[in-house]
């Protein structure tokens, strides 16, 4: 590939089946399929290579300062796919070499000055958003630690502290007809205090995919954030093992199903909460434990809490396991251990966390590396994702909706090892898979988008 001025290699460039011609910015059309060699941080659009959807894109394309840019003939709308032939010049040619002896001047003319501003409030509106996710999870990660601390001393406030931390995050779920299943920053915390609030987080989204609500939900969510509290009374080394158990220690750590229910009757929780508690080790199958219950004998709160804490432990393991990434985790889940969990609640899971769950390390479809970010409940197939591109620094780096991006997918699935290790440092797959809920469409970057109106690519 040939790079352009600034360094950056085009993703695309002409090939013999879709050949691209130079078009004076000027003769652009709606219905045109369109390559920018440009970074992604130098235009404002989510990909370099789209169909331009409305006249507004067009004014974007404009403000620019390019004079020129590549046109697909094959991949726009058949009404657009034939131009003069004067309108085009020879594919090869750069795309500055037909520039006038005044483009280097247009390029930095004041009419960028715009695109360049909408990036940086889309970027500042990412890292809020982020980062409340961050701090809404480190709040929650820090009140389990203190109820924990003080749960056998004074279980009253314990109780209080965990009624709290759940009706907030109900709250917030009721407020919001869609939500989006985020990737957390690496947090700091214990391991066990993770855990809990990560399994509480998804339990509630599972839950109100299900159709819960109210205190039914409310119940689940209390349920899956002290289905371990029991683990506090257990040595450390049992509590959260880190090699495999021998038969004495393993019975001990089994035994904390029974410890976390008693702590919860303690604390006066409902007949629904303690149920739940007591089944998170349970398996539709009859595989599970303590009591070996299958099918109808479990409740659908035991059995949301049981899938969710199951896959869980997949991505972070315990006993010294190699963890699976949260890609593998899910087909784990639907082709190998489908008979351990109720099908509906399976089902309403993988649709929930979508084929390529937040956290998953993906090659897309025309060839960069990238990791799954959030993933939307209305449409899970279509996740937003950071891409590797050596162009744009790290910090800098974009967030792509492939909802917008829609010549742009998925095609397959990676582990870490299998990344470049440029790609590998750049995207940092987490050491532990940690998520949180936002709205699927972020109030401050609505914002950015309806004061950019049609200014990203359809």
């Amino acid at each position: 590939m040939v790079a352009n001025e600034g360094g950056y290699e085009p993703s695309v460039i002409a090939n013999p089946v879709n050949p691209s011609l130079l078009i004076d910015v000027a003769r652009l059309r709606v219905g045109m399929y369109i390559q920018l060699d440009l970074g992604w941080m130098n235009h404002p659009f989510p990909v370099s290579s789209f169909r331009i959807a409305s006249a507004e894109q067009i004014g974007t394309l404009r403000s620019l300062g390019l004079q020129q840019v590549r046109w697909v003939p094959a991949r726009s709308d058949p009404e657009v796919r034939e131009l003069p032939e004067e309108a085009a010049a020879e594919e090869g040619t750069h795309p500055h070499a037909a520039a006038s002896p005044d483009a280097a001047d247009a390029s930095d003319a004041p009419a960028k000055a715009e695109p360049a501003s909408l990036l940086q409030d889309r970027l500042a509106a990412q890292r809020r958003s982020l980062a409340r996710c961050d701090e809404q999870f480190a709040r929650a990660t820090r009140t389990y630690e203190r109820l924990a601390l003080h749960a056998e001393q004074d279980p009253a406030e314990a109780r209080r502290a965990t009624e709290v931390l759940v009706q907030g995050c109900v709250s917030q779920l009721s407020d919001h007809s869609e939500t989006a299943i985020r990737l957390l920053s690496e947090r700091v915390g214990t391991r066990a205090a993770l855990h809990s609030v990560n399994v509480a987080v998804l339990s509630l989204l599972l839950g109100k995919t299900l159709g819960m609500r109210g205190d039914d939900l409310g119940d689940l969510g209390i349920a899956a954030l002290l289905h371990d509290l029991g683990k506090i009374t257990l040595p450390p080394h049992v509590a959260q093992p880190g090699a495999p158990l021998g038969p004495a220690d393993q019975a001990l750590y089994e035994a904390h199903v029974g410890e976390s229910v008693v702590l919860a009757q303690r604390m006066g929780l409902g007949r629904a909460v303690v149920s739940a508690i007591a089944q998170h080790h349970e398996r539709a199958d009859g595989g599970g434990f303590p009591l070996g219950l299958k099918g109808s004998e479990l409740g659908r709160s035991g059995q949301v809490l049981a899938l969710v804490n199951h896959y869980d432990r997949l991505c972070n393991p315990l006993h010294g396991v190699q963890p699976l990434t949260p890609h593998e985790a899910l087909s784990v889940l639907f082709a190998q251990h489908k008979s351990r969990f109720d099908a509906k609640v399976l089902q309403s899971f993988i649709r929930l966390m979508g084929v390529y769950p937040a956290g998953s390390i993906v090659q897309l479809t025309n060839e960069r590396y990238a990791i799954v970010v959030a993933v939307d409940s209305g449409r899970p197939l279509r996740p937003r994702v950071i891409v590797h591109d050596p162009a744009v620094p790290r910090d800098d780096a974009l967030v792509l909706d492939l909802e917008q991006a829609r010549d742009l997918g998925i095609r397959r699935s990676l582990r870490p090892a299998q990344l470049p290790r440029d790609a590998l440092d750049y995207l940092s797959p987490r050491k532990r898979i940690c998520y949180f809920f936002e709205r699927a469409v972020d109030a401050a970057e609505a914002d950015i988008a309806r004061a950019a109106a049609d200014g990203e690519a359809a």
